[in-house]
């Protein structure tokens, strides 16, 4: 990156003693402020750090020696330096009288936007967000001149504030190629943006701080028109935007919807939900979280569908490195199965693996699919653990046998990324039957995903994302040992002979007590010597519901059906003939 400031331009208008701490300061290039207060000591403002820059309380006379030396103040209270990125930023008294000054340093950071470049060049509208400070108007103005220097379009910045192209009639080089319109009053924003699509016939319209309903309603206006719009708005996250009524234009606006008795049963909802109203003005948001780490929503009109049916959304997360090298990966989200919720899995490793196979053909055999019988009725409780699960599973498994080939031309270990599946009991049937699978929390390192059917079905994200990176999902009924077993066995086209007893009770009884163990002999007792031979339902005694819970996974091993009954403490277990 390439940095463009003029700091001595804005030292010059500081006090004399001021200034000379400024200039002979190890940190001068790392400046981000200095606040001069009446009758405070002067500060100096740096990233993560401030320091007083005198003991000797600041007076009036050096705040109107400064004011002389600076442009007008404007509606807005902010002034600056001519031919500078500058602005200084004024606090009146009740009277109006300047007793307070803002300076804040402007740089001209060239190289900034790297990590979405790829989306500028797309022609699609671009919203910034993110806290003051992190840079959106550096940002900002970088956009502005590769889209007018490289990539050769007619750009005009409405430049409300002289933030982005600097003080003065002559817009700072910063901007490249591209126009700047001056805004007499900041309330008058809205009509320079129409005047600016009307007389000047942009094909990009750059705006900075769209804060009113009349600006929302202006930028509509303007991408309506077919003229691509890049903007910064007031808010951090797009849910930011969503819950405030003068801003939601800007995703598409927010309405309340009557849903009939059928559509509210199909979706699981309440009769009146809340829907976008229309397309978003812009189409790609940009979450600012740090100067080197942004979020990218690529479909705005996806993110607030699913904020709205109260799930979270899985954005890209996109970081540069010191050496310039953008990495980008994904936040998938797993579902919670307390409260229907979506919990994002913030970890994810880039890959390093060699892709072969289907991967690298964009090619995939399909795998028969899984048998889904009868959900029991307390299956769902599986999914009360899915969030407790450790994610301290190692992502590389150092197998001992000799790599052989996947079922479609994958190498060994079989990379699986698990959604909605206990990570635990997968990791307990992995090391039990010595599976040459290894789980990974990154949807692009997968070789397949093994999903619960019920949350696949409710989550058109996850299959959009699996279609466009050619990985299969393969489902199974429950997070339960013996269907992620089959999961398992299926994915790696094995054969799925019955386990021995030894080996079965070692798989479904990790570390039990001598009860779970008893409880667990009665039903293979019952099934092999009572059920399957003779035909005949067998009640086994009264346990606890985490015993009757193991006891209805072995009984499914077997390809049986069992219910529970009674009341507590003497509700039991009944097996069924196939």
């Amino acid at each position: 990156m390439t940095i463009t400031e003029d700091l001595q331009k804005l030292l010059d208008i500081l006090p004399q003693d001021l200034r000379n701490v400024l200039e002979n300061h190890p940190k001068r290039d790392s400046l981000v402020e200095v606040v001069l207060d009446l009758g405070r000591r002067p500060e100096a403002r740096f990233p993560n750090e401030a320091e007083y820059l005198s003991e000797t309380p600041v007076t009036q006379a050096q705040i109107d020696d400064c004011i002389q030396r600076v442009g007008t103040f404007g509606g807005d209270n902010r002034a600056g330096i001519e031919q500078t990125l500058h602005r200084i930023s004024a606090i009146r008294n009740r009277t109006g009288k300047i007793i307070g000054l803002t300076c804040r340093v402007g740089r001209a950071v060239f190289g900034t936007i790297t990590m979405i470049r790829d989306l500028v060049e797309t022609g699609q509208s671009i919203l910034m967000l993110g806290r003051p400070g992190v840079g959106k108007t550096t940002a900002l103005r970088e956009i502005a001149r590769v889209l007018a220097d490289d990539l050769h379009k007619r750009v005009v910045i409405i430049d409300t504030s002289n933030e982005i192209a600097g003080d003065g009639d002559v817009a700072h080089p910063a901007i490249g190629r591209a126009r700047r319109m001056q805004v007499a009053k900041p309330e008058l924003q809205h009509q320079v943006m129409i005047e600016a699509v009307e007389n000047h016939m942009p094909e990009v319209i750059v705006i900075d701080e769209i804060g009113t309903e009349l600006e929302a309603l202006a930028a509509r206006t303007i991408a309506e028109r077919g003229v691509q719009l890049v903007g910064t708005a007031h808010g951090n996250q797009i849910e930011n935007l969503i819950k405030n009524p003068t801003l939601s234009d800007l995703v598409g606006g927010i309405q309340a919807v009557t849903l009939g008795d059928d559509e509210a049963r199909r979706r699981g909802s309440q009769k009146t939900v809340l829907e976008r109203k229309a397309p978003p003005t812009f189409e790609i948001a940009v979450e600012m979280l740090e100067r080197q780490r942004w979020v990218v929503h690529e479909s705005v009109a996806d993110t607030v569908d699913t904020l709205l049916r109260g799930r979270q959304a899985s954005p890209q997360t996109r970081t540069v490195d010191e050496q310039g090298k953008v990495a980008i990966t994904r936040q998938l989200s797993v579902v919670n199965g307390r409260g229907g919720q979506l919990a994002s899995d913030e970890e994810s490793f880039p890959s390093a693996r060699q892709v072969n196979g289907w991967r690298a053909s964009g090619q995939m055999v399909a795998l028969p699919p899984l048998s889904l019988e009868r959900e029991r009725p307390n299956g769902r409780s599986e999914f009360d653990r899915l969030l407790d699960e450790s994610f301290n599973y190692s992502d590389s498994i150092d197998f001992s046998t000799p790599k052989l080939a996947g079922p479609n031309g994958e190498d060994l270990p079989l990379h699986i990324y698990p959604y909605g599946v206990s990570r635990h009991q997968l990791e307990q049937v992995i090391n039990v039957l010595t599976l040459p699978v290894a789980l990974t929390k990154d949807i692009d390192n997968a070789d397949a995903i093994l999903a619960l059917r019920s949350h696949v079905k409710n989550h058109a994200k996850l299959r959009q994302m699996a279609k466009a990176r050619h990985v299969p999902i393969h489902v199974i009924k429950s997070s339960t040992i013996p269907q992620i077993t089959r999961g398992l066995r299926r994915l790696l086209n094995m054969d799925d002979p019955e386990l021995g007893d030894d080996r079965e009770l070692q798989l479904l009884l990790h570390n039990g007590s001598d009860d779970e163990m008893d409880a667990l002999e009665e039903a293979r007792l019952a099934v092999e010597q009572i059920v399957i031979p003779k035909g005949q339902p067998v009640e086994l005694l009264p346990r606890s519901s985490q015993v009757r819970k193991m006891q209805h996974e072995l009984v499914e091993h077997y390809r049986l059906k069992s219910d529970s009954f009674g009341e507590e403490p003497n509700r039991r277990l009944r097996i069924y003939p196939a």
